[in-house]
């Protein structure tokens, strides 16, 4: 796989952090996780396919056990905001001595410096931050939030292992590691460059530009957005381009001539949503498979995995689970299981501090201190 041989310690913390180190991982990586108590394995999905060391960070034995690790490994991927891992003793200063090599990933809401570097947020809250919340939702709503995909996973995860792996291959030529300084507001903004150029100039992209709700790619346009079947399902139209507007008006049975796209929006609207309510979602997806106009069923999880076009790709596992993304001809990736096999984090992580850094059983012994401290 594309990252064999890159060693990397994941700080346990939220979905972020945690998504950035299964994304390496599953592109090759051996992922070492730092988790400060026993709960922290309980439901998390995100960490399966990584190994996991149990440490109380309060005991300096068990800090000099991350340090040796991290002397040994390539990335460090760090949850916490600033000033954490310099208070544990583990800041860039004190790993770059042990490690001069090792890529420090400071993945935060807000980064590394600003006023704002120390306050508390979630995806939400970067979101609003950056911009972007503003132009979600329906027009005459408040912003509606996309779940927590656009910053924690898209300005978070994504961005944080692009800026990795362009420190990894810088430092094939500089011998060098380096801090990477991953604030999910920015990178939510930055996910959104296209738009932020576009928005200057009103008219066919931001005909409302003021407006929420009311844009060429945000639900104002009637071509644009998603309407309810007759089986309460929905479809998903995005016939943009003027050949495949057309083709959406002879799938719904309406005459060319009688509806401008880019006139009435609001009464082509009511037009189509009552089209749409004429029929099934089947029904019109077999009208729709036959003409190439941007007309889709929106899909659950589970039937997007059973898609024929999903089954052909096996771009699913057989748990429903989606595959790493991008395929790769000569280094794919490969998926993350599912199961953890239960163990003693005691033993577990003994087993690690042997095999890692051939400690011996007193090392273990005072990194560990006594189980009920884990």
């Amino acid at each position: 796989m594309a990252l064999k041989g890159i060693k990397v310690i994941e700080m346990a913390g939220l979905a972020p952090v945690p998504m950035c180190g299964r994304i390496l991982r599953d592109f090759g990586a051996q992922v070492i996780k730092i988790e400060k108590d026993v709960q922290g394995l309980i439901q998390d999905t995100l960490a399966y396919g990584k190994k996991t060391v149990h440490l109380n960070l309060k005991v300096p034995a068990a800090v000099q056990a991350v340090k040796d690790l991290c002397s040994r490994s390539d990335v460090l991927l760090d949850p916490y905001r600033p000033g954490v891992l310099e208070r544990l003793t583990l800041g860039p200063k004190e790993l770059h001595e042990v490690n001069p090599q090792l890529i420090i990933a400071r993945l935060s809401g807000f980064g590394q410096t600003g006023p704002l570097a120390l306050k508390a947020g979630h995806d939400i809250n970067y979101l609003a931050q950056s911009g972007v919340l503003s132009v979600l939702g329906r027009s005459g709503q408040p912003p509606q939030p996309p779940v927590n995909l656009l910053a924690d996973f898209g300005g978070g995860s994504l961005m944080c292992a692009i800026g990795i792996m362009a420190a990894l291959l810088e430092r094939n030529t500089s011998q060098r590691g380096q801090v990477v300084d991953c604030s999910m507001v920015e990178g939510s903004a930055y996910a959104y460059s296209f738009l932020w150029a576009t928005r200057p100039h009103a008219g066919f992209m931001w005909p409302r530009p003021d407006s929420r709700g009311a844009n060429l790619l945000d639900g104002g346009a009637p071509f644009y957005r998603t309407y309810a079947t007759k089986d309460g399902k929905f479809m998903a139209v995005g016939a943009l381009e003027p050949k495949f507007y057309c083709g959406l008006l002879s799938g719904l049975g309406l005459a060319e001539d009688k509806h401008d796209q880019w006139t009435g929006w609001p009464q082509l609207h009511q037009i189509f949503e009552a089209k749409f309510l004429e029929k099934t979602q089947q029904e019109w997806t077999e009208i729709f498979d036959q003409l190439d106009c941007c007309v889709s069923p929106v899909l659950s999880f589970e039937e997007a995995a059973q898609h024929p076009h999903s089954k052909a790709r096996a771009s699913f596992a057989q748990s429903g689970m989606p595959k790493p993304s991008p395929v790769l001809s000569h280094t794919p990736a490969q998926a993350s299981p599912l199961t953890q096999e239960s163990e003693d984090p005691y033993e577990a992580t003994a087993q690690i501090l042997r095999e890692e850094l051939n400690y011996s059983e007193e090392q273990i012994e005072e990194a560990l201190r006594v189980k009920s401290k884990l």
